[in-house]
């Protein structure tokens, strides 16, 4: 999965609360990038590419036209008007494509299309509305099309004004040369990457792949979208958030959605996954009640015909276990939303997992800290792109937001470039999904700060 061996998660320390910047660290301490592999064009899309592409041949590799027009030697449209027109012989078409090319000589024209080579001789081209179109009229609107008229590819035409060497010419070369450098290693290939990449000949180009992040959400009481509920029940959102998310942050996600609070159950459908995932998230039963079910499966999961023992659980739920057999460690962070959280890795690839909490804005803050730059460090993104961009902004609200002393809060926030402040968005609580809808941004309080006056300066995470 990896280019080299990934370390393992560093085992939980007791009790102690661990800092939203220790537990981020652990996890892209375990991630490597994924292993290079060839891939055609658009499958491309979205990959991180890890070598430097030159441009084999010029681009365009000829010289032609811009407009649909007459090429044409420029002394012999000198001081053409309406009045005095420049009369030519059209000698034929040029169109995209054409091989063979007419000689333009004295007095003469060539009718010619947008994209089409431009012919020896010509030095020049006049766009048809500056021509009569052959038509001996007025000025053209267009060609009439070669299908319907062939004969005007011949004849005389009126060039009503004049043209200097190289009008409407583009030139041999002039996006890009032979030898220059088109895409640098560490660029993410989008459409106009992709693009270049076609113009320039490459029909595959040496990428790390997408990674592929497996999501399933935990707990009895879920039910999916389009089924009724019952008594006690209700939808499961946040394996669409994350599987969203996971899009979002440039993997190729699968929802497996709603597990039941049942350890067996739990264990067999994350061992069935292992074989498509780079990345495994969990949602719910990281926490400390009676039916918080992803420790109790997880401390066994993967490690099933390893030479060493499949580890045993503590009171917290923490595994110790040979390089092959799963680890994973459950721990408190010092933040809110999220407290509750799980890292480590599965198997005998070290698949990583990452187990968040269930309650929603819980589940996709941590998503934002933790799991997006998990995958952004699979597809080999610099540093500089693991995380999401933060800004400085005054906090603009009617009254003093408060904070637990001790922990790192992320409420959500609303956030104006223009005038650089941000506005809370509904409450803290970690269950308002609504007001995580209308929120473009994360508001960071500090560990050392208990209240927030309207006026203060905090750092925003950019969620857009």
């Amino acid at each position: 999965m990896s280019s080299s061996a990934p370390q393992h998660p560093r085992p939980a320390d007791g009790h102690r609360l661990w800092s939203v910047d220790e537990h981020l660290a652990d996890v892209l301490g375990a991630v490597r990038p994924l292993e290079p592999i060839e891939l055609q064009l658009l499958d491309a899309q979205g990959c991180v590419l890890v070598e430097d592409v030159t441009v084999p041949v010029a681009l365009p590799p000829f010289d032609n036209s811009s407009m649909d027009g007459y090429a044409v030697r420029t002394a012999d449209v000198q001081g053409a008007s309406e009045e005095f027109p420049a009369v030519l012989t059209v000698i034929g078409d040029v169109a995209a494509g054409s091989g063979e090319l007419p000689t333009v000589g004295p007095g003469e024209a060539a009718r010619i299309m947008t994209g089409a080579p431009l012919p020896p001789g010509a030095e020049a081209v006049v766009p048809v509305e500056w021509t009569d179109g052959g038509t001996g009229g007025g000025a053209a609107a267009g060609m009439t099309p070669a299908s319907a008229a062939p004969e005007q590819a011949g004849g005389e035409v009126r060039v009503h004004r004049a043209a200097e060497a190289r009008a409407h010419v583009r030139a041999r070369g002039s996006d890009v040369q032979a030898g220059d450098l088109a895409l640098a290693a560490g660029t993410v290939l989008g459409p106009p990457q992709i693009a270049l990449l076609a113009a320039i000949g490459r029909g595959t180009v040496r990428v790390r792949p997408r990674p592929r992040v497996v999501v399933l959400s935990t707990g009895s009481e879920l039910v999916q979208p389009g089924e009724p509920l019952t008594a006690g029940t209700i939808y499961d959102s946040n394996s669409f958030a994350l599987a969203a998310a996971a899009r979002d942050a440039g993997a190729i996600a699968y929802r497996v959605g709603a597990v039941a609070d049942d350890a067996d159950t739990l264990r067999s459908t994350i061992e069935d996954q292992l074989i498509r995932a780079d990345l495994l998230v969990t949602t719910g039963g990281v926490s400390v009640g009676a039916y918080d079910v992803v420790k109790e499966a997880l401390s066994s999961v993967g490690s099933s015909g390893s030479s060493g023992s499949s580890g045993s659980g503590d009171g917290d739920g923490d595994v110790d276990a040979d390089v092959d057999a799963t680890r994973i460690d459950f721990r408190k962070l010092a933040m809110q939303p999220g407290k509750p959280q799980g890292f480590g890795t599965i198997g005998p690839d070290h698949t990583p997992l990452l187990a968040l909490p269930g309650n929603p804005v819980s589940s996709y803050v941590s998503f934002e800290l933790f799991v997006r730059p998990a995958i952004r460090a699979l597809m080999g993104l610099p540093e500089s792109e693991v995380r999401r961009p933060s800004v400085r902004a005054v906090l603009k609200a009617d009254k003093a937001l408060g904070s637990p002393a001790g922990r790192r809060q992320f409420l959500r926030g609303k956030y104006d470039a223009e005038t650089g402040t941000v506005s809370p968005v509904g409450g803290s609580g970690s269950h308002l999904i609504a007001a995580l809808a209308h929120a473009d941004s994360l508001m960071v309080v500090p560990e050392d700060v208990t209240s927030v006056e309207p006026g203060t300066e905090l750092e925003v995470v950019l969620l857009g």
